[in-house]
């Protein structure tokens, strides 16, 4: 029966923590955004640097096919001469 005295005050304690830690979860904006972290899963992080990497390629395969031409145009300019 005399644990009751350490038990009852100790678990208020703890109550009172439990609503501290709610209302500053609260205040600090912990729930603002409930659907956004689920669905965050779903889409690519390193889009911009897929993106990146995507268009250095692209531009890279437009050097080459246009570093021929270049060279073969002057070439028959020349050959013209």
């Amino acid at each position: 029966m005399s644990i009751l005295f350490l038990l009852i005050p100790l678990s208020l304690i703890l109550l009172g923590v439990a609503i501290w830690a709610f209302f500053w979860a609260v205040d600090s904006n912990q729930f603002d955004d409930l659907s956004g972290p689920a669905y965050s899963i779903l889409y690519d992080e390193d889009e911009k640097a897929t993106l990146k990497a995507e268009e250095q390629s692209s531009q890279q395969y437009s050097a080459s096919r246009a570093a021929p031409k270049s060279e073969s145009s002057s070439s028959t300019s020349s050959s013209d001469s």
